[in-house]
């Protein structure tokens, strides 16, 4: 059976639903510290100051109290993540490097748009409890082409790694469908970088599988692009 949520509806849910949680939590922002393919921040926060903290995540993999309690946490989680990936595109557009490409060309002019988007998203639902953008360096990855693509395909990855690992922590139902909403399109930018690159569209076969946050955060923080 067939239907067509409301988009009004789903914003006016996630929006009842924040103010709901902001009165019963209280956000730690994060120290300032470095990243690299999305963590935290209060202010620019450095996942290198953040890694250290990820022992006192759940068990179930739920990220560090540090981003905030519950629901909250994943979803600053989520949009560290997300704010990485902006401005990772945001660059590499910035530097015109998909010039001449008309098929990168298209690729990245829709995964900047859409991660734009998947950053307002998240703001939108998390309001003032939202972590701050950090300021990031990717350095020479957005000037050359192969790197870029190379990283692009193992950041959509991780997304989708760490959207999936905390889908079965989200306990308010309006919270899930934004974040399902977001995978969906993290997984597709993965598969476009994918057949770009003549990689497998779906590199774990047909069952994709979740990472904690402690992974995650892991993986980030190697790649140093948070200052």
């Amino acid at each position: 059976m067939a239907f067509k949520l409301d988009q009004v509806d789903v914003d006016g849910a996630v929006r009842e639903a924040s103010d709901r949680v902001a009165g019963d939590t209280r956000l730690a922002f994060l120290r300032k510290g470095a990243l690299a393919g999305g963590a935290a921040l209060s202010g620019g926060a450095i996942l290198s100051a953040l890694v250290p903290g990820v022992a006192s995540a759940a068990t179930v993999g739920a990220p560090p109290a540090s981003f905030g309690a519950g629901d909250i946490g994943i979803l600053n989680y989520a949009l560290t993540l997300e704010y990485l990936e902006s401005a990772f595109y945001d660059a590499a557009s910035r530097h015109h490097l998909a010039r001449g490409d008309r098929q990168l060309t298209h690729i990245l002019d829709t995964v900047k748009r859409d991660e734009a988007a998947h950053v307002a998203k998240l703001k939108a639902a998390l309001g003032s409890q939202a972590v701050k953008r950090p300021t990031f360096d990717f350095g020479k990855v957005v000037t050359d082409k192969h790197t870029f693509t190379e990283t692009a395909f193992e950041l959509e990855n991780t997304g989708v790694h760490a959207y999936l690992g905390q889908a079965g922590n989200i306990m308010n139902p309006a919270y899930l469908l934004v974040a399902a909403s977001i995978v969906t399109i993290e997984a597709r930018h993965s598969g476009a970088f994918g057949v770009y690159l003549g990689k497998p569209i779906a590199p774990n076969g047909p069952f994709d599988t979740g990472y904690t946050a402690t992974k995650v955060l892991s993986i980030v923080n190697k790649t140093h692009f948070i200052k």
